[in-house]
């Protein structure tokens, strides 16, 4: 599953050791998180998970690190809000 989301995300890019094991580092497991929660919580496709995360990547730049993180729990707040809205209008 890794290796398919590092050709469709251009975001996920581990290094390699010499003997040609993957390397992630933590931000990179931060993207695989990212990229699991609007797969399969969310149910986006890939190419609309695609878009989601450049957004989502784009937005903590301009941010900056002193309220990225605030503005990322917020985020999901919201995230978690509208997929449990979306749950209750397909229940009905």
């Amino acid at each position: 599953m890794l290796r398919f989301w590092e050709t469709e995300f251009t975001d996920l890019n581990p290094k390699k050791s010499k003997s040609g094991q993957r390397l992630y580092s933590k931000e990179d497991l931060e993207v695989v998180k990212q990229i699991k929660q609007l797969l399969y919580d969310e149910k986006l496709t890939i190419d609309g998970a695609r878009k989601r995360l450049g957004e989502k990547i784009s937005n903590s730049e301009t941010i900056g690190d002193g309220n990225s993180g605030r503005v990322e729990r917020l985020k999901q707040i919201v995230q978690h809000a509208v997929a449990q809205l979306q749950d209750l209008r397909n229940t009905l």
